[in-house]
């Protein structure tokens, strides 16, 4: 087939699509960013979004069952439309903060990692069961069964490796890592990974009991996640409370900058903690104060 040869007319008529496609996609994009905006706000009053925004209560309740959003419509005050906001609100603060646990996770297993393979080798947490290894004592039964059965089926199908068997591990295995027995039988050395660590005082001991206790927290709100339990209530109430997520948050920033690591940099794009926390917390009901007698 003959090429067609480029003359002013061809060429101007190519640039004039060019723009016209230029202009569409400008549109699209100006579009789309309105409806998120629109989707991401409490919706305004004869706002056309309001219509798309949410599905009616019934095949909400029916869908997710009236016992599990009794505590949402009780905390809205028997709102039911704030309810399904709360409940949403409720699953985009668990997604957010079950991410920043996992990149802690896997940033604490990794300097572990480092740690103890000074000491013990790059096959450490293998070895650590075999016969004379560090955790084939009594008290460490449950950690050296978790490990050794980790490393019996990475075998099996073959698909053994030191980094696949960390990345078996439970986070309790890195929490009991700064227990007395296995902080005692790694040597004692694991508090260097903290280097930013704040200096012990009469007042507070930033020690491995100390590291424990924080982990064990962070453990605790990572099952509550993992179970699909609700992290924007009082723990046995129905009153709307954000404090112990910001409380659990600031534990793992915290923890972050003792290990020298750039929290901000790192979270770049999935902290949302605070800014949910703000939305769910626009959702209490307001009281009305009695006036002055």
């Amino acid at each position: 087939m003959k090429k067609q040869a480029a003359t002013p007319q061809n060429v101007g008529a190519k640039i004039a699509q060019t723009d016209f496609f230029a202009y569409i996609c400008m549109f699209l994009t100006l579009f789309n960013d309105t409806i998120y905006r629109e989707c991401n706000l409490e919706p305004r009053k004869h706002s056309p979004y309001q219509l798309i925004e949410y599905m009616k209560y019934t095949e909400f309740e029916r869908i997710i069952s009236q016992k599990r959003l009794r505590r949402y419509v009780q905390a809205c005050g028997g709102n039911t439309r704030k309810a399904m906001t709360l409940y949403r609100y409720n699953s985009e603060l668990a997604q957010s903060v079950f991410a920043i646990v996992g990149l802690f996770e896997v940033a604490l297993r990794n300097a572990i990692d480092r740690e103890l393979t000074k000491s013990f080798g790059d096959q450490w947490l293998k070895d650590s069961c075999l016969p004379n290894g560090i955790f084939d004592i009594p008290n460490t039964h449950k950690t050296c069964t978790i490990i050794s059965n980790a490393y019996s089926r990475l075998s099996r199908d073959g698909l053994y490796s030191h980094t696949k068997l960390l990345a078996e591990m439970e986070f309790g295995i890195w929490k009991y890592m700064f227990s007395p027995v296995q902080y005692r039988q790694t040597g004692r050395t694991l508090l260097h990974i903290f280097p930013n660590r704040p200096r012990s005082s009469a007042q507070a001991q930033y020690n491995s009991s100390y590291v424990f206790n924080e982990l064990d927290k962070i453990n605790t709100l990572r099952n509550r996640i993992a179970h699909h339990e609700p992290i924007c209530f009082h723990t046995q109430g129905c009153d709307i409370y954000t404090d112990y997520i910001l409380n659990e948050y600031r534990k793992i920033i915290t923890l972050l900058e003792w290990m020298g690591i750039d929290s901000m940099g790192l979270l770049y794009g999935l902290d949302h903690v605070t800014k949910v926390c703000n939305k769910i917390d626009r959702l209490r009901p307001h009281i009305k104060q009695n006036p002055p007698a």
